[in-house]
């Protein structure tokens, strides 16, 4: 919900504004502290929202975004209430500067209209990158060693080669049913069929 403008050099043609964004994640919980340090802050207009932080679907911050203009800065109270997580700050971030505007988190005291703003938030990006690859090696290896031990990987088979057998020896009997095998056997008819197929 967008808090009603109450200033009118916010809306004169050329005029940089500070775009503001509140959210809470339950009906139950209150903005009134964000609202107030967004207020003093100069942010007019403001974007108010309740959502979970985890919901990709915040329309009152994709309103907030489209209102701004080159030259603006949008602003949050803190960094948590814009992105899901570190990955989608940085991109939501990102995608700010790259429409030629500014962010601001005003608890962190991070502005990227400034050098120093710009530099830890370009650190933020450094350390998440290093951080996805670091869970990629540690994946890969993780994989290189399961292997080494004669492990493939993947999710484990249904049915044991034993069972699997049995399976394809009872379907070839016209006579027996698909959900009495399903049921003894304890899978389901997609993964019966997928058996039965494998044996073609």
């Amino acid at each position: 919900m967008k808090q009603p403008d109450d200033t009118k050099t916010a809306e004169l043609p050329g005029h940089a504004r500070r775009i503001g964004y509140a959210r809470v994640s339950t009906d139950d919980q209150t903005t009134a502290m964000q609202l107030d340090a967004l207020r003093a802050a100069g942010c007019v207009p403001i974007y108010e929202e309740h959502a979970s932080g985890k919901q990709i679907d915040r329309p009152e911050l994709a309103q907030a975004l489209k209102a701004l203009r080159p030259g603006d800065t949008l602003a949050v109270w803190r960094l948590d209430r814009l992105g899901r997580s570190l990955p989608h700050l940085i991109e939501t971030v990102r995608a700010i500067e790259a429409a030629g505007c500014a962010f601001e988190s005003l608890t962190e005291k991070i502005d990227t209209s400034t050098a120093t703003g710009r530099l830890v938030f370009h650190l933020f990006a450094a350390l998440a990158e290093f951080e996805r690859n670091l869970i990629s090696e540690r994946t890969r290896e993780g994989l290189k060693a399961a292997r080494k031990r004669g492990s493939k990987g993947g999710p484990k088979p249904a049915l044991t080669p034993k069972d699997a057998d049995m399976v394809r020896k009872l379907m070839a009997d016209r006579e027996t049913s698909p959900a009495d095998v399903c049921q003894r056997f304890g899978i389901s008819k997609a993964t019966l069929y997928k058996y039965v197929r494998s044996s073609a």
